[in-house]
């Protein structure tokens, strides 16, 4: 497996500023990564972008750890690597079903704040919109795109107040569209507000914080956990695992978050689903653990006969390269029961 980091804006060798543990931390591991320009990338600047990415001699895994891309961004920089024999560990596919809110809405419907999302372009109007959101009645709501809010300017582009008030409504609609400018992510998402357990104030915004954890899935195992805000003082919660393990079957991602928070009156809920390759980590995440937890360890893969007798195929570098040979067996017909152990 290798890792993809993007570089430094005006430094294509050096590892943006951000992402230098997580590099020296893969670098300690025992694997390689390569760099590419975000900048140039997002600017189509695509050839320029990707000339310091060296070719594998075979196909392997590779993790992306960075920026946000929109989706079609993402597409372009998953092919430009998989022509040098690097596949992302996620498709173009299955990262937009995470990435984008209501691409995976129906999957955390019954276990998420009730939403509605449209989007945004030259047929959109407020008439519309009014009578999608006389869905929530005289709810709060708070207003996002397809991926970001801008939460941090709660009162002026993120809280209507009452979902029945259009004047608040146009207000915040307007500011936030204003705000986010090109980096608009496709459409608009209104999602009924929910008290959940308080954490702080930030302390540069004033935003209110909740107590919200942060779950990492890969390969459908549940293998890291984090605090999701840098600030405030977290107590260890239990909550209900088995629910957010059920809930995972049915994501369509090797690679994801699960953003999950605690309502007031004690109900867990997801807030929402995430790539995981674009996922940040609050500074106080210990980086070493986060990485020991994708697995990047040799691990076994099995195959296991009708009788239950269990052999040994091959041994890989990684947990991720070994459930990619499962894929491959798969893809090609073979319907064996197949294992995956750490050596």
């Amino acid at each position: 497996m290798k890792f993809i980091f993007c570089s430094e804006p005006f430094y294509p060798n050096e590892v943006d500023y951000a992402y230098k543990t997580e590099a020296e931390t893969v670098v300690e591991k025992g694997f390689e990564y390569e760099l590419f320009s975000f900048e140039g990338l997002t600017e189509n600047k695509v050839s320029s972008a990707v000339r310091f990415v060296k070719s594998s001699e075979k196909e392997q895994t590779a993790v992306y750890r960075g920026w946000m891309l929109k989706p079609d961004v993402y597409e372009i920089l998953y092919n430009e690597l998989k022509s040098r024999n690097l596949k992302l560990i996620n498709s173009p596919e299955e990262y937009k079903h995470c990435h984008y809110l209501p691409e995976s809405y129906e999957i955390i419907e019954s276990h998420t704040p009730k939403s509605v999302f449209l989007p945004y372009d030259e047929s959109f109007n407020f008439d519309d919109l009014m009578e999608k959101l006389s869905a929530f009645g005289d709810k709060s709501l708070i207003l996002k795109d397809y991926v970001k809010s801008r939460k941090h300017e709660w009162e002026e582009a993120c809280f209507i107040p009452e979902a029945t008030n259009r004047e608040d409504i146009e207000r915040v609609v307007k500011t936030f569209i204003e705000r986010q400018g090109e980096d608009l992510n496709e459409g608009l998402v209104f999602r009924e507000f929910v008290e959940f357990q308080p954490l702080t104030n930030h302390s540069k915004s004033g935003m209110p914080l909740t107590k919200e954890f942060r779950l990492f899935f890969l390969n459908g195992e549940l293998v890291f956990i984090s605090e999701y805000w840098e600030e405030g003082i977290y107590e260890q919660e239990d909550f209900p695992k088995d629910l957010f393990l059920d809930v995972a079957k049915n994501v369509r991602s090797n690679f994801f978050t699960m953003d999950i928070a605690q309502k007031t009156e004690g109900e867990w809920l997801i807030v929402e689903l995430g790539d995981a390759q674009v996922a940040g980590l609050p500074e106080r995440v210990d980086i070493s653990k986060f990485y020991n937890s994708l697995g990047l360890t040799p691990h076994e893969l099995w195959r296991q006969d009708d009788n239950g007798h269990k052999f040994v195929i091959d041994t890989f570098p990684c947990k991720a390269d070994a459930f990619k040979a499962v894929k491959d067996f798969e893809n090609r017909g073979h319907k064996q029961t197949y294992l995956v152990e750490k050596s």
